[in-house]
């Protein structure tokens, strides 16, 4: 499904940056090349847009992270982490993602969504009957089988890590 690539593509790039993070760290004890995932999303096409969803702690250590994406050309998207009683912790951007994507589908070609989570398979489903191309980008060894199958390309990460990750010093 490569060859339907095209540069006149209008393409609107969405990283769940927690999904991926927490697999290259847990897989591959790396970190990821956020600049080479979405040059891989692009593919000399036209970018629209981009988003790369990010959870922000109490102290405030992800900030370089942050200020990186940015200089990519990556609109940040941030949330702070929610602590509640008993010491759950959780952040999550999936509704956050799905809106945005909607938002942005009218004006775009292509939706490529960085993220293994299977919760993204009616927003895929949605826009592929809206009409629109939808790329995923994960790593496949964690990537729902099913959003595997329903997406029109699946783009496995886990086949050139050394490309995609930052190994941890």
């Amino acid at each position: 499904m490569a060859d339907c690539k095209h540069k006149d593509q209008r393409v609107a790039v969405f990283i769940d940056t927690q999904n991926l993070y927490w697999t290259a760290k847990t897989l591959y004890s790396s970190r990821v090349n956020f600049g080479e995932v979405l040059k891989l999303a692009v593919s000399q096409r036209k970018l629209i847009r981009v988003f790369a969803y990010v959870v922000q702690t109490k102290t405030g250590e992800e900030k370089p992270f942050f200020d990186a994406l940015t200089k990519l050309g990556i609109e940040t998207r941030i949330r702070p982490l929610q602590e509640y009683y008993g010491g759950l912790k959780k952040a999550d951007w999936d509704v956050g993602i799905v809106v945005d994507a909607i938002r942005v589908a009218p004006s775009v070609d292509v939706i490529v969504l960085c993220s293994g989570d299977g919760d993204f398979v009616p927003l895929v489903e949605y826009l592929k009957n809206q009409g629109k191309r939808v790329e995923v980008i994960a790593f496949g060894k964690s990537t729902s089988s099913k959003l595997k199958e329903i997406a029109d390309e699946f783009i496995d990460l886990d086949k050139s890590p050394k490309k995609y990750l930052i190994r941890k010093i």
